[in-house]
Formats: C-alpha cells, structure tokens, sequence
C-alpha cells in the first residue's frame, strides 16, 4: 500500500474515530478499503478487554464471504472451563506469555501447531495468518483493558507480503487507538448506569455534573426493604450472604426497571426509585406494574432458593407521590446524582410502617387520590396512621385480598396494569 493510501487510511480512521463509529463499523470500513488499495485481507479479528459486571470484554470480526457469525461480540470470563482452555491455547496467550508484540503464520503449518482455530482457518481457505499485542501503558490502562489484540489472514497463495506487513504495522494501532476511544466511552456509560442508575447517568454524562444543580420535579417514589434480612444474614454463613442481597435486588431492580422506573439508590438491602412523567397517572400504574412483576419475580425466585435449601424472604415496599429535587447533591469531591426532599422522608417511613400493619404493600393518599378511576377499585384502605417523624397523620392503602385470592380480579388487575 502506498505511503499516499496510508495516510488517508489514518486520517479516515482517526476522523471516524473521533465522531464515534462504532467498533464493528469501524474494522468493516478499514478491511473493505484496504482490499481497495490491493491489501487482499481475508479475515480480521480485533479483541479488547473492558470494564463490565458481566463481560471480560468486547471483539470484532470482519470476513470476506457472508457468514452467520456476529460482527460484534462479548465474552465472559477466560479465568475457568472451557473459555479458560480455549484462551489458553490461542495464538494471543501465547504472545503474551513469550513477549511477543507480534506473530506471523504460515497456516500451512497449521496441523503441527497447537494453537485454537488456527485449522479451521487453513480449512476454510486463508493462507497467511498475522497477530498484533498492542499493550497499553500504565496511565492507558483500564482495570483489565490493558492491551489491544487483533488478527489478519489472507488467502493468497503467497501470503501477506513484506511490504504489506509494513503497512499493517503502521495502520493497525491507529485503527487501535480508535476502537479504544470508543471503549472507554462506552466503559463510561456502562459505569454511569450500573453505579448510577439509568436516568442519573444520562444526566451527568449529558453534562449535568456541577454541584448544587438540581432541579424540582414531580415524581412517584418506591422504597423497598427486604422482610427480615437482618435475622437471615445472622442465620447464614458469611458467603451467603451477598449471593443473598443479590438475588433479592435483582428481583427488585429487574422489576422496576421493566416498568420503566429508575433505581436511583441501594440502601443495605433497601431500593430507591422513582417513576416520572407528564402524565402522573401513568407512572402510578408503572409504579404498580413494577409492585406485582416483582411479586412475580420473588415467587419464582423462592422457588429455587427453597429447591436449594436456602432461606426465601420478600419485602416491604412503600409508595408515595410528591416534589422532589432531583440532581447533584454533596460535596466537591463526592456528589451523588440522587433526589431528595420531605417526600423521600417519607417514602421510606410508609415501607417501614408496613411491618406494623402486616402489609408488603402500603400507597400514600396521595398516591391512591392520583390514581385514574379504574385503579383505585384495586386498593383499599388499612387506616389513618401517624408516620415517625411526620407532622400528621394521613390513610394508608393496600391492594384488595380479591386482587389475589380471585382468579377474576387477577385478571382484571392484570389487564389494568398492562394498559
């Protein structure tokens, strides 16, 4: 490839890479032109390790002929079973145990080398096989994003030429230094949303970061707290225990979040959220579809745990409706994008009430006179109680027994929650 051919290639990359193509997109349109400027790439492949609960990392695929393959792609971890063999015996692990910033292949060798995937490739027709280890210094790392791995065939009889492995060296960390812009980007966001919650992490990405910034909004507010997980926690073993929360507040978070609320906060084992909108009638409903899909989740839930012989539990959960502010509270070196205000206050004393008056649901008043004709049949006053710490007295409201002892209501409720 000419020097001309590179620099545009760069330029291209660079460009793409700064307005934020994505990944996948990103290798497509470098493979496709540098077979345009006679760089006769049959396959590629790039990998990068991210920062993610769930995924060890991210990688990419490009191919000359259509395939069924995904051209993006995550994987979990490489520490154990099979994913830890097959990592174990690639090209790249070996790379990184020998040094190598580079490995070049002759994939006619391929059945005298025990390298994963290195024979299927010389079965389906590449001849030449070119890997990079492009490792990130110190102050480019990121947890275990610590290096770029990328892989090149080409199916000519000759291989990659001398010249052509040239210009690869020169174009590859520049495509690189690209898709790990667009990683840290998405690290970023993925962080945003697991430690902040959904909308929080919109708001702050989308530059509402200064301290003091808030601002006054309607919203209906859930607070859960788990029944009795204090005496469980004491009952169990210390490894128990967070394996314990989690099944809990997944269940908890799953079910909000499919309603379409926002967990702004976990509290030990309790959960704050909210449920927002113009139409405030509307987020009542999703704040009562999320209640009963967590029931749900929770009855599957105990399911299993009791199959296990691991100790079940549900929770407490209180909702409310009322002004809140909404935005970055704290101080200069620790803020937290959350909501607070006299309605959060008390959110949290209507849950905790619902121990006294054996409920695991309990709705404000003004929760329950919000509520569109057709709900409120669905609820049903426990009476006038006075909440610790709030100046007066107000009624309570609890979803009817027939809601559940009668197959018709269930129904009928069902219905009203889905509309």
């Amino acid at each position: 490839m000419q020097l001309t051919s590179r620099l545009a290639l760069m330029n291209w990359l660079t460009g793409q890479g700064l307005t934020g193509l994505p990944e996948n997109e990103l290798l497509r349109g470098f493979c496709e032109r540098c077979r345009a400027e006679g760089l006769e790439l049959s396959r590629a492949l790039v990998v990068i390790d991210t920062l993610h609960p769930i995924y060890e990392g991210r990688g990419f695929r490009w191919s000359d002929r259509a395939s069924n393959e995904s051209d993006a792609f995550e994987y979990g971890s490489t520490a154990e079973g099979d994913a830890a063999q097959h990592w174990r015996r690639s090209v790249f692990f070996h790379m990184l145990e020998h040094g190598h910033d580079e490995m070049v292949i002759d994939l006619a060798d391929a059945p005298s080398l025990d390298f994963s995937q290195i024979g299927e490739l010389a079965e389906k027709g590449h001849k030449h096989y070119l890997a990079f280890v492009h490792r990130f210094g110190e102050n480019g790392a990121l947890g275990l994003m610590d290096c770029l791995y990328s892989c090149w065939t080409t199916r000519r009889d000759s291989g990659f030429s001398e010249a052509e492995l040239e210009s690869l060296r020169d174009l590859v960390p520049v495509l690189g230094l690209a898709i790990k812009s667009a990683q840290q980007v998405d690290i970023a966001r993925t962080l945003g949303r697991v430690y902040l919650g959904r909308g929080a992490s919109e708001q702050v990405l989308g530059g509402r970061i200064s301290r003091g910034v808030t601002e006054r909004i309607n919203a209906v507010l859930w607070y859960s707290d788990l029944r009795g997980s204090t005496g469980i926690s004491e009952s169990i073993g210390p490894d128990e225990i967070i394996p314990f929360l989690n099944d809990y507040a997944q269940a908890v978070i799953d079910a909000i979040h499919d309603a379409g609320g926002d967990v702004l906060k976990l509290i030990g084992d309790g959960v704050l959220a909210m449920f927002t909108g113009e139409d405030m009638a509307a987020a009542r409903r999703a704040a009562l579809r999320a209640e009963h899909l967590f029931r749900q989740n929770v009855t599957a839930l105990n399911t299993r745990r009791a199959t296990d012989g691991r100790p079940t539990t549900s929770a407490y959960i209180g909702l409310h409706v009322g002004e809140v502010f909404y935005g970055n509270i704290g101080s200069e070196d620790r803020l937290d994008f959350t909501v607070v205000g006299p309605t959060v206050n008390e959110v949290s004393r209507i849950a905790s009430m619902s121990r006294s008056v054996d409920r695991e649901l309990l709705a404000s008043a003004e929760f329950y006179k919000g509520l569109d004709a057709a709900g409120r049949r669905y609820l049903v006053s426990t009476g006038r109680y006075a909440l610790r710490g709030i100046g007066r007295a107000q009624d309570l409201y609890t979803l009817d027994p027939e809601v559940e002892a009668s197959e018709p209501v269930t129904g009928s409720y069902e219905r009203y929650l889905a509309g």
